[in-house]
């Protein structure tokens, strides 16, 4: 049996769709957009890991957090960093007149928790102070550490539970990713950024590890 050409030509123009939904869809996309402002597409973030210099992990030696002085006061008002990211990354956020949050909702990005109590939530380095250290910030001034820290531009700090983010600790990507394997794409891109943007080296099994997620984006 024939079939008309307008009901034909409506089946090929549905196709795509139905590819898609066959497959569930673009199942990254949203978790990729939540991904902290100034992230790269995976294919740039591919690229940028490309230029990364590639060198043994360096010492812990000397290494202290108070090297990298935060949370720093922010533009605008009486807010520091961490409120900021807070602000930036909450829903229907209120705040005090110390720039505190008093009221909102934030998801996590990490596990796809969902908290109103800003204390349930910490804001975490994507390149972890201790892997920084190991990886050439050791080397820098302090003044270097402290915008490092405190990166408000580049996609470096993103506000999430606060155990997931505790058991991430210093750890590469070799050794931690997101509990939620939706967003490891966009973890990725964010690592390779921020690496990339301040210069930061990357071990021979780190960089492996940031290949093989960002090539199956």
């Amino acid at each position: 049996m024939s079939v008309p050409r307008k009901t034909a030509a409506a089946i090929l123009a549905a196709l795509p769709l139905l590819a898609t939904l066959s497959c569930g869809g673009p199942s990254t996309a949203t978790e990729y957009e939540a991904a902290p402002p100034g992230t790269p597409s995976a294919a740039e973030a591919a690229d940028l890991l490309d230029e990364l210099r590639v060198a043994p992990e360096g010492s812990m030696d000397g290494y202290d957090r108070d090297e990298f002085p935060h949370w720093a006061k922010a533009e605008g008002r009486n807010c520091n960093v961490r409120e900021r990211v807070l602000i930036r990354e909450g829903t229907d956020v209120d705040t005090g007149r110390d720039c505190y949050p008093t009221s909102g909702e934030w998801n996590s990005w990490y596990d796809g928790g969902t908290w109103t109590d800003p204390s349930d939530l910490d804001i975490d380095h994507i390149v972890p102070l201790g892997e920084a250290w190991r990886s050439g910030a050791s080397e820098w001034s302090t003044d270097k550490r402290e915008d490092f820290a405190n990166d408000l531009d580049g996609p470096q700090l993103v506000a999430v539970t606060d155990n997931v983010n505790q058991s991430k600790g210093d750890d590469p990507p070799e050794e931690w990713l997101p509990p939620d394997e939706s967003v490891h794409c966009g973890y990725a891109a964010a690592w390779t950024g921020t690496k990339h943007n301040w210069e930061l080296s990357v071990t021979t099994e780190e960089k492996k590890t940031l290949r093989d997620v960002l090539q199956g984006c």
